[in-house]
């Protein structure tokens, strides 16, 4: 499976210049590309608690209207981060986009202390099956908590999807975070970052990363903005559960409801305190 990386200086706050750099990169994909991978928020940047509510969109709004044209005009799926407007309340929310619409919604689960007061938390887990293969969503600090991928590899999911705005000083920190989630899980992990100067005092620390089921990572970006393309064998499933699976033979399961729906998609609901 051919994936590319977009790894990108967004802007906060300007949806039109960011709408216009994915649909950019969507079109120079390469024919054989299957997925395209986006920073955390990547087409609304990083609002603040006095510019959310208008920067926010509904997922039937006209931004997301337009990559969801423009998978369908190249044939690929899309995972793009935008910051999402539902019913009066904000979330910070990834999207697996294919042709035929928005197949996968996740809205980040731990919050950022400077994202608290702007977004609200989510209260799930969900994964779909996407060519052949059951797939999960996580948002940058998110990975910094084991349970978080855990509990879509005990829902199935076989490749985990991280859009990423993580900054200095914790660029170290989420190398080791996504290579620990891809090997405790068995699963592939793909995590895309953006670089550059974000509002404020924020420098954005790159190293978009593919991390495979070993828990081996075969791709690292440095700080510079590219669009990358990488490979996944995904052989690799079967070999790294060959002779163990830590999912069988894990002594204590997270709690919460799963549910199954008719199309495939599975979520696992986060208990309330």
């Amino acid at each position: 499976m051919k994936v590319e990386f977009a790894q990108l200086a967004g802007r906060d706050n300007d949806t039109a210049y960011n709408l216009e750099r994915a649909l950019a990169a969507i079109a120079a994909c390469a024919d054989d590309t299957q997925l395209i991978v986006f920073p955390e928020t990547h087409l609304t940047g990083f609002p603040t608690a006095e510019t959310v509510a208008d920067i926010a969109e509904p997922l039937d709004g006209p931004t997301v209207q337009a990559i969801i044209e423009a998978a369908c005009a190249r044939d690929i799926a899309v995972v793009i981060g935008i910051a999402e407007l539902d019913g009066g309340q904000f979330y910070n929310t990834t999207l697996l986009i294919t042709p035929d619409g928005i197949a996968l919604r996740y809205r980040k689960t731990h919050l950022w202390p400077l994202e608290r007061g702007v977004f609200n938390p989510g209260d799930r887990y969900p994964t779909c099956m996407w060519n052949g293969l059951r797939v999960g969503l996580l948002i940058c600090y998110d990975i910094e908590f084991p349970e978080t991928a855990r509990a879509l590899a005990q829902l199935g999911a076989e490749l985990l999807i991280v859009t990423n705005g993580n900054m200095d000083p914790y660029g170290p920190t989420h190398r080791t975070a996504i290579m620990a989630r891809a090997q405790e899980n068995q699963a592939f992990a793909l995590m895309v970052n953006r670089v550059e100067a974000g509002d404020g005092d924020l420098v954005f620390a790159g190293g978009s990363a593919l991390v495979d089921p070993f828990g081996t990572l075969l791709f690292e970006a440095g700080r510079e903005e590219g669009q990358f393309a990488v490979e996944l064998d995904l052989d690799q499933l079967a070999a790294a559960r060959t002779d163990y699976r830590y999912l069988d033979d894990q002594r204590m399961k997270l709690p919460g409801e799963v549910i199954e729906r008719s199309d495939g998609a599975r979520e696992l609901l986060i208990p309330q305190a």
